[in-house]
């Protein structure tokens, strides 16, 4: 039978992504086997994460099970079921980063070098001011207002959903910040927790289009707002000879290093963010930590504890307003994206299962990674606010042993916490 390339759907997704050695494989048994277009599209599905998770591709798989005694039609069922069953038990099974160690010298897991970035300074339409885009009252909710100072971000996280917004080869700053933020009229009040995390880094960019100078202005108008600035960056120059007002909160999203390095590229290093949130402390400001995403990988216990240890050595928990807790949440426009990009990437090689509209860990692997944190924190307990981010309202009182009825009952509680630690900062400057 004479095989042309007018026999694939053309608009076989991914297909092109493949390195040609794959191509002309799933070509060959598409011929050979007489795959359907569902066959055909699953092998590809199956290739294109095992290609970026960097694992066996297809033809090695199969390769093992090509003199099965089955012939024709069953061989062919045989070999889709042994891949599948390859590729599931993968997704079953916690990531090993850890094996490219005896990679040939110079392998990349990913692209690291840092993009072509535009900068852009325009006047936006508005501010973007309001509640957290992700906010849903099928999970736990803190109501956090989020302030889109900057949109998109530097940095180059795999599961980042901000790639799914924005164009991420395009930084914008907005021209008329200062005059947006001037004209917020706020409740003298109300108490307000404010976020600038949410469209971009908060900290990356530094003082560029003097944004920092108009969020600090906003701060001190405001004593009434914590205001967080969340980052992994190390980028604190600007606050270190300034003396700043009390209602300020620097955070940081941590994880170990063997995930900053295989997943959070071009952010700053473990030791580097830790660094840069003991100095903070250490002058007086309150700082928080958000193990968000947490990710279930080969040795994450032994990773994970260390970093717990290092926080409850190294800060004093009257320092800490909170510690956060949530793991990879996917929605289907994020999982295209990262399938699309050319880099190696475990960040998907996970069971996913439903989660409110929404794809996750089981809440078991959850619960597991949870709990292990909070036990570990066991001295912050009752020092600092801990709180589950984004998660099924079931797992609080598993994780915590307490549960918030309504997400408002848990925003009050959370700015209670922040308020009573702000007057303290602020009795003590």
């Amino acid at each position: 039978m004479c095989y042309t390339p007018i026999m694939i759907n053309i608009t076989e997704k991914y297909f092109q992504k493949l390195p040609q050695i794959e191509q002309d494989f799933l070509d060959k048994i598409t011929v050979r086997y007489r795959l359907s277009q569902q066959d055909r599209k699953q092998l590809i599905d199956i290739a294109i994460d095992l290609e970026m998770w960097d694992e066996k591709n297809l033809s090695e798989i199969w390769a093992s099970h090509l003199d099965e005694k089955y012939e024709g039609k069953k061989l062919k069922q045989i070999l889709i079921a042994h891949a599948t069953a390859y590729y599931n038990n993968l997704k079953e099974t916690p990531s090993d980063y850890h094996e490219r160690a005896s990679l040939p010298l110079g392998y990349t897991p990913a692209k690291t070098k840092t993009p072509r970035i535009k900068f852009i300074t325009e006047e936006k339409e508005n501010l973007g001011f309001g509640l957290c885009p992700v906010a849903s009252p099928k999970t736990r909710c803190c109501n956090l207002l989020t302030l889109d100072a900057v949109e998109s971000c530097g940095f180059d996280c795999s599961y980042c959903s901000i790639q799914s917004f924005y164009n991420e080869d395009k930084i914008t700053f907005d021209s008329t910040l200062k005059q947006k933020l001037e004209a917020i009229e706020l409740d003298p009040d109300e108490f307000y927790h404010i976020g600038t995390g949410q469209a971009s880094d908060s900290l990356m960019w530094g003082n560029q289009n003097g944004i920092l100078d108009d969020l600090i202005a906003f701060a001190v108008k405001y004593p009434n707002v914590m205001l967080e600035f969340k980052t992994k960056s190390d980028n604190i120059s600007y606050f270190l000879d300034k003396e700043l007002p009390p209602n300020l909160l620097f955070t940081w999203s941590i994880n170990p290093q063997t995930i900053i390095d295989n997943e959070e590229h071009l952010t700053a290093s473990l030791d580097r963010r830790l660094r840069a949130a003991k100095r903070l402390a250490d002058k007086g400001c309150l700082v928080g930590f958000h193990f968000h995403p947490m990710i279930h990988f080969k040795g994450w216990e032994e990773e994970y504890g260390d970093i717990f240890k290092r926080l409850v050595d190294e800060f004093d928990p009257e320092s800490v307003a909170l510690l956060s807790l949530g793991t990879l949440t996917f929605i289907k426009p994020v999982m295209k994206q990262i399938r699309q990009r050319d880099f190696k990437s475990k960040i998907l090689q996970m069971p996913l299962v439903e989660a409110t509209g929404k794809v996750s860990y089981p809440l078991e692997t959850k619960i597991k990674l949870f709990s292990f944190a909070y036990q570990a924190l066991k001295p912050w307990h009752g020092k600092v606010f801990f709180y589950l981010c984004m998660e099924d309202h079931s797992l609080w009182k598993d994780v915590f042993g307490y549960e918030y009825p309504t997400n408002e009952s848990f925003e009050m509680d959370m700015k209670l916490h922040y308020l009573t630690k702000i007057k303290a900062k602020a009795s003590s400057s």
